[in-house]
């Protein structure tokens, strides 16, 4: 057998031993350049990098992105849809600016149109209360209980799409349809002394700004503007308390109707004040509660999803940094391996080197001698 073979024998031996001891090198090799606790230098950088990428994991997951750090990157990014808000909110200006349609009103059809002028119940200022600085009051609870900019932003932008998009659908319905309030007969009529012309229509003699907004029966744009506004709502917190999460408990239901009850009280204020007919708060609701559906999807998975309590940009985020980190876990994990093997190396020529091979030689000569 040759030196060569001899010596892979023993290294193979002494390699063996090299796990059992509590060091890679023994303190009699200190003047080898390479030391036990020099191979750890090499891992503290890929130990640090994982420990980075983990933290930046840990910060998303806790709602490390804020208004401070992302709120205007998150705006300009979506600055098209601010944009359209106010081409909406013109709109609306707009479609409560021009007259509507004037329906033929005979004098057969006052039965239906002859209640009494009462004042609101629901003055027309506190709409936008209730419906829009309310929902803004309970998004910026939650995000002051776990930052997270991209569930304030969506829920306010997806709160101010509903309710405008449903004022222009209400207003441009009004205008279109131009039918008789409850109460028209008073507004056209302010001292009780009807007058028709000769085709048997009305010729009204009230204030043109009560008989105009008199003619804006259907739909209820307080309905509506309930239901699109108070409706957000109720979805954005059956997503956040998971109220359908299957587990039973329907006190949570009470929470998630409890604007519906709202925006209901607000429809039947509307008839009981003689405003409204019930066929106007009937469409008005079905019309607010269909567009915030819509708006609350666009930007939320259903409230029944195990994701509901998040917005779609928020999980998209965590797919981009959890994307990100895949390819460095692999460049590590191949470093690590790579270090390992070089240092296993390193230790059995060490090994290989404290043996004298000439004795290994004349040993295992001896011993077939002897045999």
């Amino acid at each position: 057998m040759g030196l060569w073979d001899l010596r892979s024998l023993l290294c193979v031996d002494n390699f063996r031993a090299v796990f059992h001891t509590q060091g890679i090198l023994r303190p009699e090799w200190g003047n080898f350049p390479f030391r036990g606790d020099w191979f750890s230098h090499l891992y503290q950088p890929l130990i640090k990098y994982q420990n980075h990428q983990q933290s930046r994991m840990r910060e998303a997951q806790l709602g490390a992105h804020t208004v401070r750090t992302h709120g205007v990157t998150l705006a300009r990014k979506h600055m098209h849809d601010w944009l359209i808000l106010m081409l909406l909110a013109a709109i609306v200006v707009i479609l409560n600016v021009i007259n509507p349609f004037y329906r033929y009103v005979g004098k057969d059809m006052m039965a239906d149109i002859k209640y009494p002028m009462k004042e609101n119940t629901v003055p027309v200022w506190a709409v936008p209360v209730y419906a829009i600085l309310l929902p803004m009051v309970v998004f910026l609870l939650f995000y002051l209980r776990r930052p997270d900019v991209y569930d304030l932003h969506h829920a306010i932008l997806g709160l101010l799409f509903s309710v405008l998009v449903t004022g222009v659908i209400t207003d441009a319905i009004k205008d279109a349809v131009g039918r008789p309030r409850p109460d028209f007969f008073w507004r056209c009529f302010p001292d009780g002394k009807d007058v028709y012309d000769q085709w048997g229509n009305v010729e009204c003699h009230g204030q043109k700004d009560i008989l105009k907004d008199g003619r804006k029966s259907f739909p209820s744009g307080h309905t509506s503007w309930s239901f699109a506004g108070l409706g957000f709502l109720s979805l954005y917190l059956s997503g956040k308390i998971q109220a359908f999460d299957r587990r039973g408990h329907v006190a949570k239901l009470c929470i998630v109707f409890l604007p519906l009850l709202v925006a209901s009280l607000v429809a039947i204020s509307r008839v009981d004040d003689y405003r409204h007919h019930w066929q106007d708060v009937f469409a008005g609701g079905l019309i607010g509660l269909i567009v915030a559906m819509f708006c609350y999807l666009q930007f939320f998975p259903p409230p029944y999803h195990v994701d509901g309590w998040g917005t779609y940009a928020y999980f998209r985020v965590q797919e981009e940094i959890h994307a990100s980190m895949q390819p460095t876990n692999a460049l590590n994990a191949e470093a690590q391996d790579e270090n390992h093997q070089n240092e296993s190396n390193n230790a059995s020529m060490e090994m290989s080197s404290t043996v004298d091979p000439g004795t290994a030689v004349e040993d295992l000569e001896s011993g077939r001698r002897e045999t």
